[in-house]
């Protein structure tokens, strides 16, 4: 293939289009979290992934985890969290069965920082999507968003 070759420009514009698509939802969520919350699209996202750990075996994200959830370094990652920390929403604590593990929990202020946030995330991912899907070229993407089902948790 060469790099004038048909296939690969509809798939050069197919990613052009995922890309706007993300980037319009992500920048009015972001918008929206930032003006009723005072939040951050990747902290909301943060403080979600982190509520969903649990006590039990496997319910613990190792720092690792953390970052591929919220697509972050490592590093950026544990920024953030010190950033939360720092607000109240987050602490930290060692692991019990093992001093070199760190844990990370949502505090009860972020939990309901994180409650009142979630309709305001919500609302402007559906009116993002909404919006988006009036363009012919993200209609497509903005269906098979909605299509879509979660991976249900092992």
């Amino acid at each position: 293939m060469t790099a004038t070759d048909p296939a690969l420009t509809a798939l050069a514009q197919s990613w052009c289009a995922l890309s706007l698509l993300h980037g319009r939802i992500e920048a009015h969520i972001e918008r929206a979290l930032q003006a009723g919350h005072n939040l951050s699209a990747r902290e909301y996202s943060l403080l979600d992934v982190l509520s969903r750990q649990h006590d039990g075996d496997g319910g613990h994200l190792q720092m690792k985890q953390v970052a591929d959830a919220v697509v972050l370094s490592q590093s950026a990652t544990t920024r953030l969290v010190t950033r939360l920390e720092d607000r109240g929403l987050l602490e930290r604590y060692l692991c019990p069965t093992d001093r070199r593990g760190i844990y990370t929990n949502v505090t009860e202020a972020g939990l309901e920082l994180l409650e009142a946030a979630r309709p305001t995330n919500d609302a402007a991912l559906r009116a993002a999507l909404d919006e988006a899907a009036k363009n012919p070229e993200l209609a497509p993407l903005v269906r098979v968003v909605e299509t879509l089902k979660a991976p249900v948790p092992a």
